[in-house]
């Protein structure tokens, strides 16, 4: 558990230069604002200096393999199916803990998510789509969560959340 996106994308940075097999991803709560302006972050959090873009800007599919592209950030589409040494993950607000326990809100995840489609306007009215919208968020950090083979480093969003599972991780080494 990693206190800040910009420590854990400076440890990945340094994980990297082991083999080039470590990337950082993150839930798909940020828009791509970098596909229509390649000046522009997708991914900002002012209070920690942190500013990314989404990956498939540059590098397109060679991102797992593009030696800079560790300075970009991957997410779900991009990064299923494929293993990396490490995994540095960025557990955004589409999942908190509320009254202790883990929670998913996928209306906190970016309005150009596909997997969403359709959610927005009627998950207040149909239990299904709400149950739906939750195994999406969750399958979604549990696919990012195993990527790394050697290790996995997070960072929460939500410090509740981070704490929630700083209780229940046990570090190796």
């Amino acid at each position: 558990m990693i206190d800040s996106p910009t420590e854990l994308h400076d440890l990945i940075v340094e994980r990297n230069k082991e083999r080039n097999r470590a990337r950082v991803v993150a839930g798909y709560c940020w828009d791509w604002a970098s596909k229509r302006n390649p000046d522009a972050f997708d991914i900002e959090m002012p209070e920690f200096g942190y500013q990314r873009q989404w990956n498939l800007t540059q590098d397109g599919s060679l991102w797992l393999v593009a030696p800079r592209s560790v300075e970009q950030v991957g997410c779900i589409h991009t990064c299923q199916g494929l293993e990396l040494d490490y995994v540095g993950v960025i557990i955004g607000p589409d999942m908190a803990c509320v009254d202790g326990v883990p929670a998913t809100d996928p209306l906190r995840r970016s309005k150009h998510d596909r997997s969403i489609r359709g959610y927005r306007g009627n998950w207040k009215k149909d239990a299904a789509l709400r149950a739906m919208g939750d195994k999406i968020v969750r399958n979604t950090y549990r696919t990012l969560l195993t990527r790394g083979m050697k290790g996995c480093y997070v960072y929460c969003c939500d410090p509740a959340l981070a704490d929630y599972l700083r209780s229940r991780i046990k570090p190796v080494g």
